[in-house]
């Protein structure tokens, strides 16, 4: 018995060549070229915000530096979870300027875990004791901050966690709701 070769679908091949001819490895070395960008901003920033965020605005904060460590843990996972709702929503098969709009709601999310980032990274210590020079002990740098909030790792660490926890927590009961309310079919 012999099988008929039947073509309903383009081979992996003619497919590929179609993608470069509409020029969607240029949106792939696009993405790549803002990663970059991205991770070349957050050095940047930690370098030139760090120590202003540290030295001027966290003993401003109610609780001082901890309550600092604790607002900067608790805006991790809400802009990890604010990016994740908004990006969640697009169907670009579907309507593009939609999810545009979804990708624009998505960049408070984005600038509060830039936030993060550049303070958490402002508050890493020199990898090497000698490069612990008068500097590193100047208000608001690495070392001024272990100085004076010993403990603040953990009570960042700790908000992260906890918050964490609650939004995880708010999802499974919001989902079990949209199941329970959901019309039988």
């Amino acid at each position: 018995m012999r099988y008929e070769h039947v073509r309903q679908r383009p081979s992996s091949w003619s497919r590929a060549k179609e993608r470069a001819s509409r020029g969607e490895p240029w949106f792939g070395c696009l993405v790549m070229l803002i990663g970059t960008a991205g991770i070349a901003g957050f050095a940047l920033l930690g370098m030139t915000w760090g120590h202003v965020l540290w030295g001027r605005v966290a003993p401003a904060v109610p609780g001082g530096g901890y309550g600092f460590a604790a607002l900067v843990g608790a805006l991790a996972p809400i802009g990890c979870a604010v990016v994740a709702m908004t990006l969640s929503r697009m169907k670009w098969r579907t309507s593009a300027l939609r999810s545009l709009g979804w990708a624009v709601a998505s960049l408070p999310g984005v600038a509060g875990c830039l936030l993060w980032a550049s303070v958490v990274f402002a508050s890493f210590r020199p990898k090497h004791r000698s490069d612990w020079r008068g500097a590193c002990h100047s208000r608001g740098e690495a070392c001024w901050v272990h100085v004076e909030y010993p403990w603040v790792w953990a009570v960042g660490l700790l908000s992260t966690v906890l918050v964490s926890a609650a939004l995880i927590a708010a999802a499974g009961k919001v989902m079990h709701l949209r199941e329970r309310n959901r019309p039988a079919s």
